[in-house]
């Protein structure tokens, strides 16, 4: 089948060179069909008409009628489901290649005869208008860190206009997530729009029951924004704004960059070669790096927009919230209903905590005491055995029914031992002599330690602490003698008459 500019283009070079083979060699077609279409002077479209006849039986015609009056009842229901029920309950006779028709048959019923649909209305954007932002599910990247599966999500900010977008890590879709989203995006932007649009996320919003919401245009609504989001974007000058309950397409921007953003850190992280990060850190940073270089095509439009922006002026609130706990008798803190452990010289004082998203620093007196990893959830705990083996070491008897005791296996090497030693002596023995072997991993390096560990349990043969230190090396390197430095001034004296000399000179 030749297309209408081929023909145009024979009909062209015919008029040219008078000649049928010639004409159709600068077409791109055989003499024969040149001079079929040289005879008819029509063009391809021209000459194409709509097939009205059926080349085979109707399949579907004595069931129909009955379909037709399924769909008026339950506009509803999708094809796949009615065909399904034709077949299994009604017991007709389809096969399954046919699914495909039955599907096409009912779509051009309900193209004449169905519902109408709704009609969803383009909207012009507005430079500088709004920001919107949202949360989306990362873990489809594969993303490790240090080679441990990180589950995450990204809190995606944009400008519509201007598709200006930014991203950052979070863990979960809470308070602490969207300020520091919103804090890290106003700090690349120095700018803020009029409003900050979001979805009725439940760490914005809470449901109003029978009230009129906070929501835009202040009108009823029965969802209404949190204290801590309202003062948040408050704070920054703007206001915020969110979307009907189930209307994402509302929020159509951010949603349409969630799959372009998706696919350009797919396509990058294939580039990469890698999706393992040495830390949480290095990710963020190439996140972006990732988003400078696609705000850099949109370098025109970004200007336009913040032509209309009022330049950041309140000051950036931080990413954390501060807490003043206890440290607890089992040289523990309660933060949000976990528990962490802390250094055991701090049990009976109060130590501040920062609360991040994704970490949680503990300080006393102004100084660093530990930043660890944020648990999701509650009732959870995470135990550092460095904290309290000393003191398990001097009270071996706690260890058996020691609440935290699976948290005292640092790797599953450590595991192993404990059975071999339970296995060799009797249980009070194992735990004193495990203790000391984890006292040891606490003092020197634990990875020394685990090697010592899978050393002594591939010979099969019993051992006890004094075997392991014995094969870990000693608890401190040794210093080399070096004798006393003793400084001879007369040295002194000769570079300084050296260099006299030369001056004089």
């Amino acid at each position: 089948m030749k297309t209408d500019r081929e023909v145009l283009k024979l009909f062209q070079a015919f008029e040219r060179c008078g000649e049928k083979g010639r004409a159709g060699m600068k077409a791109n077609m055989s003499r024969n069909t040149a001079a079929k279409y040289l005879k008819s002077r029509k063009l391809p479209s021209e000459t194409v008409h709509k097939r009205t006849w059926r080349t085979h039986a109707d399949a579907f015609s004595e069931v129909w009628p009955e379909v037709e009056q399924m769909l008026r009842d339950l506009p509803e229901l999708e094809a796949k489901a009615v065909f399904e029920y034709l077949v299994e309950d009604r017991c007709m006779r389809f096969q399954e290649g046919q699914l495909r028709t039955f599907q096409r048959r009912v779509r051009e019923w309900r193209a004449l005869h169905g519902p109408d649909k709704e009609v969803f209305f383009a909207q012009e954007h507005r430079p500088g208008e709004a920001m919107q932002w949202d949360f989306w599910e990362a873990d489809e990247l594969g993303v490790t860190i240090a080679g441990v599966a990180f589950p995450h999500m990204l809190f995606h900010a944009v400008l519509p206009y201007s598709n200006w977008e930014h991203v950052t890590v979070s863990r979960s879709e809470s308070m602490l997530a969207i300020r520091a989203g919103l804090t890290r995006s106003m700090r690349r932007l120095q700018h803020i729009a009029q409003f900050v649009q979001s979805d009725s996320s439940s760490a914005a919003t809470h449901r109003i029951v029978g009230g009129v919401g906070s929501g835009e245009a202040g009108g009823l609504s029965e969802r209404g924004f949190n204290k801590e989001y309202e003062d948040l974007i408050r704070h920054y000058g703007m206001t915020p704004r969110r979307i009907g309950v189930g209307k994402s397409e509302q929020n159509g921007d951010v949603e349409a960059l969630h799959n372009a953003l998706r696919r350009r850190l797919e396509q990058r992280l294939k580039l990469r070669g890698s999706r393992d990060f040495e830390s949480l850190d290095a990710y963020q940073a190439w996140l972006d790096e990732v988003c400078e270089r696609a705000n850099a095509h949109r370098d025109q439009r970004v200007g336009a927009e913040l032509k209309t922006m009022r330049p950041l002026s309140a000051s950036l609130v931080t990413e954390y919230r501060e807490l003043s706990v206890p440290v607890l008798s089992g040289s523990t803190i309660n933060v949000k209903r976990n528990l962490y452990s802390v250094p055991s010289r701090l049990i009976g004082e109060e130590v501040d905590v920062r609360l991040y998203d994704s970490r949680v620093e503990v300080y006393f007196m102004g100084e660093l005491q530990l930043r660890v990893e944020r648990l999701t959830g509650q009732g959870h705990a995470r135990i550092d055995y460095r904290h309290v083996v000393h003191s398990l070491v001097r009270k071996p008897g706690a260890f058996e029914r020691y609440r935290f005791r699976e948290e005292m296996f640092p790797t599953l090497t450590f595991r192993k031992a404990y059975d071999a030693l339970c296995g060799r002596m009797t249980n009070y023995r194992a735990a004193k002599e495990y203790l000391l072997i984890l006292k040891l991993a606490a003092d020197t390096m634990e990875s020394q330690v685990e090697t010592a560990l899978e050393l002594l349990l591939d010979s099969g043969k019993s051992f006890v602490a004094d075997d392991v230190r014995a094969l870990a090396g000693p608890e401190r390197p040794e210093l080399p003698a070096m004798a006393p430095l003793v400084v001879q001034l007369a040295d002194y004296d000769a570079l300084l008459g050296m260099a006299l000399q030369e001056e004089a000179a």
